[in-house]
């Protein structure tokens, strides 16, 4: 597999994979995300501007879990390596980098937009016991609206990413903001990654350390663009 990024940026960590085991084989969910149809959602007050961050801030690394097999489906469902955030978002973000930086980390992303189909195929994927750690296609998530992202530390002068209290996408109690169990070293980086994102203007996610909404997410429409149709708009 191709790195995801290449220097100056953290050497990506050894595996920590949380795995479910899917409904149903992965032919079969891309084919019925491929047919899902997205409701009709209100307007919204604002108009989309996706923009891919790393041209906001080259400084912000990319781990795309989701252009890769490293992640809980175990197959990729991005086709490229690339994350969009409406602009505000994507500015707020990297105000967040800046701040990291004070303490000698960077952020690293994991996700960020998130076409609706997706949110489908993830729905559908696994059983009904862990449907609070993925949205729900009904109502639309703030990574459907580019306001959300998914995002850990790494340390600028090892160049590693830092132990957090579970790995991304572990749909366990270890995940939760509040968990008070596991190394304190690791649960005081989360906590300073959460003051580093709420001061950017970023909310917390109870259930999922690694995932911030845009504190402005319910002004954007949901969208269902494919990454190519996000990079030709903003190519305009």
């Amino acid at each position: 597999m191709p790195a995801s990024i290449s220097p100056p940026g953290p050497v990506l960590e050894a595996d920590d994979l949380f795995r479910v085991p899917a409904r149903l084989a992965p032919g079969a969910l891309q084919a019925l995300a491929g047919q899902a149809v997205m409701p009709a959602f209100a307007p919204a007050p604002r108009a989309a501007d996706l923009v891919d961050i790393t041209r906001v801030d080259p400084a912000i690394a990319l781990d795309i879990r989701y252009a890769c097999s490293r992640n809980f489906l175990g197959f990729p469902v991005y086709p490229a390596v690339r994350a969009f955030l409406q602009r505000p978002a994507a500015l707020a973000l990297s105000h967040a980098r800046r701040l990291a930086g004070q303490h000698g980390y960077g952020l690293l992303v994991y996700d960020a937009y998130r076409p609706w189909h997706v949110t489908a195929l993830f729905r559908a994927a696994v059983p009904e016991a862990l449907h609070e750690f993925v949205g729900d296609p009904a109502t639309g998530s703030r990574h459907n609206r580019g306001c959300a992202v998914d995002l850990t530390l790494w340390d600028l002068a090892t160049r590693c990413v830092v132990p957090m209290p579970s790995g991304f996408d572990e749909m366990t109690p270890r995940a939760h903001v509040d968990y008070a169990g596991g190394d304190a070293t690791a649960r005081q980086r989360r906590d300073l990654l959460a003051r580093i994102m709420q001061a950017s203007g970023f909310l917390p996610l109870a259930e999922e350390w690694w995932h911030f909404d845009f504190r402005d997410w319910a002004e954007y429409p949901v969208l269902d663009l494919s990454f190519d149709a996000v990079a030709r708009a903003e190519r305009k």
